[in-house]
């Protein structure tokens, strides 16, 4: 598969892993940040994880297409996020929080931590990118896309726009930075054996350090995770990823290329928990 080229794989997201996604050209990689275009083709490839999306709008500096959320019963009367006491998780796979309840709100907590594996800077390490599909995703589906996974994170010409190394690693004195840093969930669809949860989240990427071209920005998306119940815990089988909802920027300095190494480093993240 290049990364000029166009495919279209049929079936749908429900249960499939498939998702569309902008893979970058080699035209103007890092244009105006706020202006948008529908010029640039579009791959689709099947299963890329969702800060793919945001890693590749990144190297074209804003260039994206949006993708709407799964259908369902809408509960966002029902679904604001808030601590319920309750347990969220029974365990870990790695550093992957694992057996979540068998409830919407098991659900709701398996797609934020599962989002935030996704969305590391971890899924550009061949190793660990193994690790983390073959934890989150049903075993069906990540046996069938890890080799998409590879061919798409492993291009040599897609990680040098976005400044890394064939390996994935940030050049001599960088932080490569990728997190995803959740805002709430929604329920959008639940009957015990599959459930379709809507994340909403920021996202931070870029390489930060002296002498970085591409510094650390800001993005705002939803995600819907389709979910099914397989051997005791909710297993990712397909997303949907659209813009927003975008809040108003204040007028705030941004840091130093040293103050948000040294904030990257220091600060941990979380087992997050509807």
């Amino acid at each position: 598969m290049s990364l000029g080229d166009d495919h279209e794989s049929s079936g749908g997201y429900g249960g499939t892993g498939q998702t569309r996604t902008r893979l970058p050209d080699s035209g103007d990689a890092f244009g105006d940040p706020r202006r948008r275009s529908s010029s640039r083709s579009l791959v689709t490839v099947v299963g890329v994880v969702v800060l793919l999306i945001a890693a590749i709008a990144f190297a074209n500096r804003g260039d994206g297409d949006a993708e709407s959320s799964g259908s369902g019963s809408d509960k966002a009367e029902n679904s604001a996020t808030a601590p319920t006491g309750e347990q969220p998780v029974k365990s870990k796979t790695g550093d992957i929080a694992t057996g979540y309840a068998h409830t919407e709100q098991g659900a709701q907590s398996a797609a934020t931590n599962y989002g935030i594996a996704l969305g590391s800077a971890d899924m550009y390490n061949l190793e660990k990118r193994h690790a983390i599909v073959n934890t989150v995703y049903a075993p069906d589906v990540a046996a069938a896309q890890l080799p998409e996974f590879d061919q798409v994170y492993s291009k040599e010409s897609f990680l040098e726009k976005l400044g890394l190394t064939k390996d994935g690693a940030a050049p001599s004195g960088q932080t490569f930075v990728s997190r995803v840093v959740p805002v709430g969930t929604k329920v959008t669809s639940y009957n015990g054996s599959a459930a379709s949860v809507a994340l909403w989240y920021t996202s931070l990427f870029g390489l930060s350090g002296e002498g970085s071209k591409n510094p650390v920005t800001e993005s705002w998306y939803t995600t819907t995770y389709q979910l099914k119940w397989v051997d005791g815990d909710w297993k990712v089988t397909g997303f949907t990823q659209k813009d927003g909802p975008v809040p108003v920027g204040r007028d705030q300095r941004a840091s130093t290329a040293e103050d948000m190494s040294k904030a990257v480093e220091e600060y941990g993240g979380f087992t997050y928990a509807r």
